[in-house]
């Protein structure tokens, strides 16, 4: 079922700090998850990270197009450059996710997430936990909403891919980030009751997010910043788990101020 992360804050963090030292870290979660609701055990068919880029004299307010992006086949566990590199990258805004390839959808580093592009004139990363039921039958009228192009160059024959397509398409069309998440999960529970959609978004100044028959936790940092993970990363009591069924959107806090966080019903 995968498992993933998004962090959004004013103050630079390494890749490391969220990624791989915590003691449940999504390294951890990759080879030991705890709630992964009947959808596998581990999570070692790829993994991935997008980061915005930091400059040398700090984070670039103007420029959140500057995007990183490292995505792998194999297990986190195994790759002894990404843990290197992961100590060295800093960044004030990521999404990263381990991967529990579906049974019949590719193993290869284009289906893993997160996925990147532009729309409405910002360059988002995006995740999806979760599976959409009676794929790829169940989203052929959705799958039809889109143009031939969108559906001619999917990152992936996979269900993530195309609710990335969906929700890149009604970006792009002019919708909030939020009514867009909620849009594309209603309209995909709608045609394939029963899915899970934990959908993962950021575009370095916010995260939007679902909870949607998996979990999903956030934790406010004391900088202003905000993480939203599947699982908590330790066991401070300072995680707030997100009801299911719901809908959340993050902007980190100034000046020390707490971030912005608000969850609804979808």
């Amino acid at each position: 079922m995968c498992r993933h992360l998004a962090h959004v804050g004013p103050t630079p963090v390494t890749l490391a700090s969220l990624l791989t030292e915590p003691s449940h870290s999504l390294l951890v979660q990759s080879y030991a998850p705890v709630d992964m609701r009947g959808g596998g055990t581990v999570n070692a068919d790829g993994f991935g990270a997008g980061w915005y880029v930091c400059d040398l004299l700090g984070y670039s307010t103007e420029d959140h197009a500057r995007t990183a992006l490292y995505r792998r086949d194999d297990p986190m566990w195994t790759d002894a450059s990404f843990l290197d590199l992961a100590r060295a990258v800093e960044t004030t805004a990521l999404v990263a996710a381990v991967r529990s390839a579906t049974v019949g959808m590719p193993v290869s580093t284009a289906a893993c997430a997160p996925f990147r592009g532009e729309a409405g004139g910002s360059t988002w990363l995006f995740s999806h936990n979760g599976v959409v039921r009676g794929w790829p039958h169940s989203m052929a009228d959705l799958a039809a909403t889109l143009p031939a192009l969108d559906l001619l160059t999917l990152d992936a024959a996979t269900d993530s891919a195309l609710l990335w397509a969906l929700l890149r398409a009604r970006i792009t069309a002019g919708k909030d980030p939020a009514d867009a998440v909620a849009g594309v999960v209603t309209d995909a529970l709608a045609a394939a009751p029963g899915s899970r959609l934990n959908l993962l978004l950021g575009d370095g100044e916010q995260v939007v997010a679902t909870a949607v028959d998996h979990a999903l936790s956030y934790r406010a940092w004391p900088d202003g910043g905000v993480t939203v993970a599947s699982e908590p990363l330790d066991d401070d009591p300072a995680w707030t788990p997100v009801p299911d069924g719901c809908l959340l959107v993050a902007r980190p806090g100034e000046g020390h101020d707490p971030p912005h966080v608000t969850v609804a019903a979808l």
